[in-house]
């Protein structure tokens, strides 16, 4: 009779470093396959991106550990970080898809932010948008402290404001002139 040794099992910080070995793999495995498609990071304890990170899909970082983007970020696809503890974006990001930072903690967006579907950033803490922010489809703000709109506002869909300083302030019409005299544009309504 052969005596087999039984093989204690992991412990839940080794099968959580294996966890993060394997996602960064994932990662790397990505960017040798030269960024086509979809990166699904979904869930996984990722907290950080390579610099330079092309990706040719979308980027999906929902309920991640994350808490800031590598520079040079570039998504052709929708980039989805609700629910995560982004604080920062990096500077010039460009979206092809739409930018999803609902429920985040972020305060702030870099200058020259252009995301060519729709930008939520419904129930988060920011009070200001960039100068020069183009949004190809609709511009969620519901639930936000945003109190002005910026220089050369572009929105090619819907603007939401319910839950703000600014609807309980202005009406559409205020706020759709205030938008226009400052060089900018809404292409469909302005809902309060």
């Amino acid at each position: 009779m052969k005596n087999d040794i039984l093989k204690p099992r992991r412990s839940p910080e080794e099968r959580q470093k294996n966890y993060k070995i394997a996602t960064q793999k994932r990662i790397q495995k990505y960017i040798k396959d030269d960024g086509k498609g979809d990166l699904d990071l979904y869930k996984t304890p990722v907290e950080k991106l390579p610099d330079n990170l092309k990706v040719g899909g979308y980027l999906d970082l929902m309920r991640t550990p994350i808490k800031e983007l590598p520079d040079n970020l570039q998504v052709d696809g929708s980039l989805y970080l609700k629910n995560t503890p982004i604080e920062k974006l990096p500077g010039n990001l460009k979206v092809g898809g739409s930018l999803d930072l609902d429920k985040t903690p972020i305060e702030r967006l870099p200058d020259n932010l252009q995301v060519g579907g729709y930008l939520s950033l419904m129930n988060t803490p920011i009070e200001r948008l960039p100068d020069n922010l183009q949004v190809g489809g609709s511009l969620y703000l519901d639930n936000t402290l945003i109190k002005e709109l910026p220089d050369n506002l572009e929105v090619g869909g819907v603007l939401i404001l319910s839950g703000t300083p600014l609807s309980k302030e202005y009406s559409k019409e205020k706020i759709r002139s205030m938008i226009e005299e400052r060089g900018g544009y809404v292409k469909r309504n302005i809902l309060l």
